[in-house]
């Protein structure tokens, strides 16, 4: 019901910075949570952080705290991820996401999941 539409991937340099969009359609938002997370081979998925479709309230994994913001436009249906300083750790597929509480988004329990789009911070 819900479809997700991530952009803003690349290469980047280690201290660059890069920003993801991701639009979503189909359901209203009101109650939901969007988050995003990453997962780069062989390697887990991991909770990059969320927010709540109404209060704005942020969360973030501990990994990205400090250097990546997230946040939502309400009437655009988006949710974007500022990612500065970033380091070649970083480097993954960076999925957009949509739950419905915060507790199990940051578990990856969602509901929806977009594409996925490449980030790759080399030099």
């Amino acid at each position: 019901q819900v479809q997700l539409v991530e952009s803003g991937g690349g290469l980047v340099q280690p201290g660059g910075s890069l920003r993801l969009s991701c639009v979503a359609s189909g359901r209203t938002f009101s109650s939901y949570v969007m988050g995003w997370f990453r997962q780069a081979p062989g390697k887990e998925r991991e909770f990059v952080a969320c927010i709540t479709w109404g209060a704005g309230t942020t969360y973030y994994g501990d990994s990205v705290k400090g250097r990546f913001t997230i946040s939502r436009d309400n009437g655009k249906k988006t949710v974007s991820l500022q990612m500065n300083s970033l380091k070649p750790e970083d480097t993954a597929v960076y999925y957009c996401a949509v739950g419905w509480n915060v507790e199990g988004v940051r578990k990856g329990s969602v509901g929806y999941w977009g594409q996925g789009t490449q980030v790759t911070v080399s030099s």
